[in-house]
């Protein structure tokens, strides 16, 4: 997700003599003002570098392509060190080669449209009514999941093509081996092209309230992954199996998708929201917006962001208050954080820089971030509600890594030395090159 820049580990000959050597001093300052030009810290800068040379980095967008074209390299020059990881995404795409094709038409029951190609769900923190004979309406208990809505399996159904249309693009990608590719294409011809099989792309009845309503906005956040398959389509993008006839019909779904969401009752809903669901709708927003190619609506969003977004979710000591009023206000907090750091890659790559955006009083991503940093690394204890369990530090740890990538001072390497590696066999060794700078801080 993040460039990070190349790594500098051996020390050349004539260093010793800089200082007794003008002439040496002056070339050397020359190379590392082209190096520095080179290796820029923004990825859509050294994703778009790298395109211009060898034409060769993917176009996706949550994930870092710069990252993926070293990584396929060194994959294929058995490099140790991403060994484990490697491994695990060839045992998952091994397992995702043999599933049956997706679909929400196999859900035993119909929306209120009677057609089973809309997608339905039913709001997960709404249980019956234990005032009213037949349990209606359905009353909320906030973080708390009702198992009846696994009676409905079209969230599961988007899960699983996500995950599989995610797994068997990269294995694509580090091997051009066509099987990958094939089996992909098969799964998203399925869920998105096949008359008989695709989703209809509106969320009408997402996260429904039985006897309340026939759906929400808020259900959009159901379809937040699927940023994940834009990008797997970009991974896709040079091989056999997909065809022109495929690219058109894949950006015309998510095309007519888009226009769903910012013209339709629920998506207008979603859009006015203050909270995570505001923030998923902006990213969602913005990668589909580029992926069809209307870049001039993902900036526009982005934009917009900054005050619709950072400034009205986040106070100027870091709280963010409609996320910590909620049962579990450690995972909301650190779940919309995650959404804003999301939207903040995504505005790399048309010139937004949601990063380092601050407003007068100080609200912003960063402060954010330091407002939750002392309790994942035990320096403070949780104030706020946490049921299910308790705060649990280790989710912080991927943001903290991807901070000290992007803004790069000594406070955040000397926290990131505080919190453990991640798993060897983790896939972000695979995807996000924040992995590597946050290893030479723990070193």
């Amino acid at each position: 997700m993040y460039n990070v820049g190349p790594r500098f580990g051996k020390k050349f000959s004539f260093l010793s003599n800089m200082n007794s050597n003008p002439r040496a001093q002056k070339t050397f300052s020359a190379l590392c003002l082209l190096v520095c030009l080179s290796a820029s810290t923004l990825p859509g800068q050294g994703q778009q570098a790298i395109q211009g040379r060898a034409g060769s980095a993917p176009r996706v967008f949550l994930i870092d392509g710069t990252r993926l074209l070293t990584v396929r390299t060194a994959i294929r020059r058995s490099d140790k060190e991403l060994e484990s990881a490697w491994s695990k995404l060839q045992r998952d795409a091994q397992k995702a080669l043999v599933i049956a094709p997706i679909s929400i038409v196999n859900k035993s029951v119909a929306p209120p449209s009677g057609d089973k190609h809309d997608y339905m769900s039913q709001a997960p923190y709404f249980w019956p009514n234990p005032k009213t004979p037949n349990g209606l309406p359905y009353i909320r208990r906030d973080g708390e999941r009702n198992p009846e809505i696994n009676k409905i399996t079209d969230h599961k159904s988007i899960d699983d093509i996500e995950n599989a249309a995610e797994t068997l693009a990269l294995a694509y990608y580090f091997t051009d081996d066509e099987k990958y590719a094939s089996k992909a294409v098969e799964l998203l011809r399925a869920f998105f092209l096949d008359p008989a099989t695709r989703m209809n792309p509106n969320l009408q009845y997402a996260q429904f309230i039985p006897g309340v309503n026939t759906g929400r906005g808020i259900g959009l956040i159901e379809t937040r992954g699927l940023t994940r398959v834009v990008d797997a389509i970009g991974l896709l993008e040079d091989s056999k199996a997909l065809t022109s006839d495929d690219k058109r019909g894949l950006k015309d779904w998510f095309g007519k998708f888009l226009h769903w969401m910012l013209d339709s009752k629920n998506g207008r809903e979603e859009s006015a929201a203050k909270n995570n669901h505001g923030t998923y709708y902006d990213v969602q927003i913005v990668s589909f917006a580029l992926f069809v190619g209307q870049n001039g609506l993902a900036k526009e969003t982005l934009e917009q962001a900054k005050q619709k977004r950072i400034a009205t979710q986040i106070e100027p000591d870091g709280r963010q208050p409609l996320e910590l009023a909620r049962t579990k206000a450690w995972s909301y907090s650190n779940g919309n954080l995650d959404g804003l750091m999301q939207l903040a890659t995504l505005g790399q790559y048309v010139g937004v820089d949601l990063w380092t955006f601050q407003t007068k009083d100080g609200r912003g991503i960063r402060k954010a971030l330091d407002f939750l940093v002392p309790i994942a690394v035990g320096e403070k204890k949780w104030a706020y509600e946490e049921i299910g369990g308790g705060v649990k530090p280790e989710t912080l740890f991927p943001l903290m890594r991807r901070a000290a990538a992007i803004y790069r001072d000594k406070s955040y390497q000397a926290v990131i030395a505080k919190i453990p590696a991640e798993e060897s066999s983790d896939r972000s060794r695979l995807i996000h090159a924040e992995i590597g700078a946050a290893k030479r801080a723990q070193r």
